[in-house]
């Protein structure tokens, strides 16, 4: 199952694309010969538990999911299986949060925090304090993000070097054509958001490049 585990809205500040703009931009890659069979809309700074997308999924047939992405002193993160204990515990709106109590926290509540586009600078997990217990509690990388600098994506391969983390793959589009550059193929079929999190810490799966799922689906 391939899935864009990063993309963005309207619904974030910087975002210009609408989630059916994005559906309708599925099928065109579909008609290409992809395979793209879900997206997570990883909101900035935010997780609006009353937003809805089933009759959108199902008019398109594209899984869809929430998650977000936070700001932390060390750097953004991608937070999957949000829960009320997540945004009780934490302002998803304070760009300084500690992102170590953050990783540790999401872990505790069935949910997993991993670090977006690490190589990124000011940004990424790679220009922060990435030592000690923050490594000790990291279990997920994104490895593959389509909005970096290929020498970006190369430092957060190199970051996963000696330690036994998984790398997932997300386009994190901003404009509709940007959707699926990079996504992640599970071994697993994925059902929903708290299944999402199960599969991420199973760890069968691994980063691909759009190009790399005409192959797959032949």
């Amino acid at each position: 199952m391939l899935i864009d585990m990063h993309s963005h809205t309207v619904a974030s500040d910087d975002s210009k694309a609408t989630a059916e703009q994005y559906m309708k931009w599925i099928l065109y890659l579909r008609g290409c010969g992809h395979q793209i069979d879900g997206v997570v809309f990883t909101e900035h700074r935010q997780f609006d538990f009353n937003i809805d997308y089933q009759e959108l999924s199902s008019r398109y047939e594209v899984m869809i999911l929430k998650a977000a992405e936070l700001d932390t002193d060390i750097g953004h993160m991608l937070v999957y299986g949000v829960n009320r204990d997540l945004t009780s515990k934490f302002d998803f709106t304070d760009v300084h949060m500690d992102g170590l109590s953050l990783l540790r926290y999401a872990k505790s509540v069935g949910a997993i925090a991993v670090p977006a586009h690490p190589g990124r600078k000011r940004i990424g997990l790679f220009d922060h304090d990435h030592s000690g217990p923050i490594l000790e509690e990291l279990e997920v990388l994104e490895v593959l993000n389509g909005g970096s600098a290929a020498e970006e994506n190369h430092k957060a391969f190199q970051m996963m070097l000696g330690h036994d983390w998984k790398g997932i793959g997300g386009s994190d589009a901003h404009l509709t054509s940007a959707i699926g550059r990079c996504l992640t193929l599970f071994d697993a079929c994925v059902k929903n958001e708290q299944d999402l999190v199960v599969q991420l810490r199973i760890g069968n799966y691994r980063a691909v490049k759009l190009i790399e799922t005409v192959s797959i689906k032949e």
